[in-house]
């Protein structure tokens, strides 16, 4: 099916998972796991000893020796599980899954077989249209006060909601709701848990007076310098000079200690890089970073915004055009790079890319030893020379405070901008965008003080600010890998710098799924988290199981409100590929295709609305008429408009959600937003014989992340084409010009598009007959 996965089955040995029975629920899902075996089928689930029936159609034991255990193994395993089983509070599939869960009975070291097994025959009879996602992780009564949310709501719970406040996990919805209600309360509260410093206190934390600001004003009067807060000692979070700021290994040297940064080193370090940009740019200049999310990289990136500047953010991975517009729409001065990307054991040219890209002058660093391995042009600096600038300057550096809307980063993303728009949002990040993104981890990940967290990521993309201030501004550890991700040295870092929070997109989770991950001990890992795209329910079965069934919170926001707007927590039960609320203090509301509100809390799929009062989201764009963008059409909710994201979700029974696309062109591809214009721009170049081309995202009928198709229609319809050599045309073409992270999944030639009376291109109805006709193939 040229690469599209439509099959619903997960042939594992003897043992068959039927996922997409699974999530159906109901008399579909009572075939959820069967073992093939001698042509007969074969059904078991688990006996609870609460009177519940175990149907079977054959041995346990036969099934989980099909799974990967020997025959004794097998029998003290059932032994366990059954036991595991009967110790629980009733026999309810989600209250026999949580006393399995946290038995231990089911190790990281089992077969994945095995876990499938077992997850998918308790919750064989679970109706997912009528109560929702099945949840596999639930707050513990020992753990729940120890959360950071947890710890707030005790303290301030009985003051805040009176009579009516029980504990963290009875009163959570009482809780967010008053977030959304007295946001000036709920972020005075959490000022006080991060390291944030004013030079210059507030007038007022909101400021919702005046309507012509749909926003409002927050943090009204407020100065500092935000890097420089990532860079203080700070005694509530047992933070000294002395603490571990950052962890990190060089690919290739699974074998040694990893390395360590002390706060006061990471200080030190920036100031004197700072101190050199003084040398040569002047304040408010935009400085761009193209380059892996190095040591150095942070560095750098700390130190444009300690000095005044504004940093640029841009994707390793990108292409020249990409680089050029980029540049162009921030009018940098300068760029940070490397002479090439070492990754997967491979050398990626990086300078010569950027030399095409830009003219601006570039501050070239050695991917590897001291000395780089390219000529550089004439006005190009070596980064040892760069240092020298330091020469003679005082090693103290007095940082540039500003107002707290002040531009300090500008990212880039397609998002909600549709056909228009022919170059990628310029969102201009301000001193209160890491304050928000910093809390919006602190609460819903709980990052603590000396937490160890790893994301792997690019500072070109939101997550990587976002990981940045997370660890800095909370007082955690940032664990930095200079390589791949995707491979065995990677899930060994993570190992051996002793990671607490792993972050991942789905796709990476698929990469060590497939056997990276084997012989290594995550337990040390208490939290995950997964953003990006749609995670796949089993994929991330196999990662919670890595970590003896630790939660994964998801997380769904964008780059310009500096946050995810619906994720999970530590207070709720959480789903796998589901989203358990909205974030702290957001305020969400799903629309009709008329643009009405469905109730709260009913089952219903549509637009989702954003209340406008939202901390750190953007209230400018520097290419494009924010207002436009973000508010035009979007309907009056309480006596305020709206403000537009672009997600359709959907909101199950249970009260989790899950996001369905995009109510725009725009797509999400490897945890990248991108618009089906830029990629149809390349596209129709790729061939002399394509007379147009429409770009489309589809998903998978198993679920998880989006998938490329592209159709297009031919100058001559009656030639034959090879539709595998016109998709590696179109794999080529978007490689080349646009981003290598893009895969090609589908083409098909068609003979017109649909279009309305004005001409206009309807992808959605392409994106519903190409989905249609993929899931009848996957009924066959």
């Amino acid at each position: 099916m040229d690469g599209l996965t439509v099959v619903g089955e997960r042939r594992v040995e003897h043992l068959v998972v039927d996922e997409a029975a699974a999530r159906q629920g109901g008399a579909k899902a009572s075939s959820c796991c069967r073992c093939v075996s001698g042509g007969q089928r074969a059904h078991w689930t688990v006996d609870t000893g609460h009177g519940r029936r175990d149907e079977r159609v054959g041995d346990p034991g036969r099934h989980v020796e099909a799974a990967g255990l020997g025959t004794a193994a097998a029998a003290a395993f059932l032994a366990a599980l059954h036991s595991a089983a009967a110790a629980a509070a009733g026999d309810d599939e989600a209250a026999v899954w949580e006393a399995v869960a946290a038995s231990g009975v089911l190790r990281p070291e089992h077969p994945h077989a095995l876990h499938q097994l077992v997850y998918y025959s308790v919750y064989a009879g679970w109706d997912r249209a009528a109560r929702g996602p099945p949840p596999y992780w639930f707050p513990s009564r020992i753990d729940w006060k120890q959360t950071n949310l947890g710890r707030m709501m005790e303290a301030n719970g009985p003051k805040l909601l009176g009579s009516s406040y029980k504990d963290p996990v009875s009163s959570f919805n009482l809780f967010y709701q008053f977030s959304l209600e007295h946001p000036e309360v709920f972020w005075s509260m959490v000022l006080k848990e991060l390291s944030v410093k004013f030079q210059q206190e507030p007038k007022s934390i909101l400021d919702a007076s005046d309507r012509s600001k749909k926003g409002g004003t927050w943090f009204q009067g407020a100065v500092l310098n935000i890097a420089e807060c990532c860079l203080l000692p700070w005694p509530s979070q047992n933070r000294t000079d002395d603490s571990t700021a950052i962890v990190w290994r060089d690919e290739g040297l699974d074998d040694y200690p990893v390395n360590r940064m002390s706060l006061k080193e990471l200080r030190s370090q920036v100031m004197t890089v700072a101190n050199c940009l003084d040398t040569m740019f002047q304040k408010g200049d935009r400085i761009a970073i193209d380059m892996p999310m190095t040591c150095n990289a942070v560095i750098i990136y700390l130190a444009i915004i300690l000095g005044g500047f504004v940093v640029v953010s841009i994707s390793d991975s990108f292409a020249p055009q990409e680089i050029s517009s980029r540049m162009d729409v921030s009018e940098a001065k300068a760029i940070f790079t490397q002479d090439f990307i070492l990754r997967g054991g491979q050398k990626i040219p990086l300078y010569s890319r950027v030399v095409q890209g830009t003219s601006c002058k570039a501050i070239v660093i050695p991917a590897s030893g001291g000395f780089l391995k390219v000529t550089l042009r004439n006005g190009d600096v070596f980064w040892k020379d760069f240092l020298s600038l330091a020469a003679g300057r005082s090693s103290v550096y007095s940082p540039c405070y500003q107002s707290a809307d002040a531009i300090t980063n500008i990212l880039f993303s397609s998002g909600t901008t549709g056909e228009e728009y022919r170059e990628p949002k310029a969102i201009p990040w301000t001193q209160l965008c890491p304050i928000r993104c910093a809390s919006d981890l602190w609460a819903h990940v709980d990052v603590h003080p000396q937490d160890i967290f790893c994301l792997p990521t690019n500072l070109g993309w939101v997550a990587g600010p976002m990981v940045l201030y997370s660890c800095f501004l909370s007082g955690a550890t940032l664990a930095l890998y200079h390589g791949s991700p995707l491979g065995r040295s990677f899930c060994k870092f993570v190992q051996d710098a002793g990671v607490n929070i792993l972050g991942t997109v789905p796709s990476l989770v698929k990469s060590w799924k497939a056997g990276n991950c084997t012989g290594l001990d995550w337990t040390k890992i208490r939290v995950l988290t997964s953003a990006g795209e749609a995670s796949d329910m089993d994929d991330d079965l196999w990662l919670s199981a890595r970590t003896s069934y630790k939660p994964i919170v998801e997380c769904c926001g964008g780059t310009e409100l500096a946050s995810a707007y619906i994720q999970g927590n530590l207070l709720q039960p959480q789903a796998f590929g589901a989203f358990s609320g909205a974030s702290m203090s957001t305020g969400i509301v799903i629309l009709d295709e008329q643009g009405n509100q469905y109730p709260d809390d009913t089952p219903c799929a549509g637009e989702v609305g954003l209340f406008p009062l939202y901390f750190g989201a953007t209230d400018r764009l520097l290419n494009a008429d924010h207002s436009k963008v973000y508010f035009d059409g979007m309907p009056i909710f309480k006596g305020r408009q709206l403000r537009r994201h672009g997600d359709i979700i959907q909101r199950t029974r249970g009260g989790y959600y899950i996001v369905q696309g995009r109510a725009d062109d725009t797509m999400n591809l490897g945890g990248i937003k991108t618009s089906s214009v830029e990629i149809e721009r390349v596209c129709n170049r790729a061939d002399e014989g394509i007379r147009e081309t429409a770009a489309v995202s589809i998903k998978p009928a198993a679920g998880g992340p989006e998938q490329l198709a592209i159709l297009a229609v031919l100058n001559d319809r009656s030639v034959s084409y090879n539709v595998n050599h016109l998709k590696n045309k179109f794999q080529s073409a978007i490689q080349n010009n646009l981003n290598p992270l893009f895969k090609v999944s589908y083409v098909k030639v068609v003979p017109e598009f649909p279009r309305t009376a004005s001409n206009k291109l309807l992808r959605r109805v392409l994106r519903n007959q190409l989905q249609q006709e993929l899931s009848n193939r996957c009924k066959l």
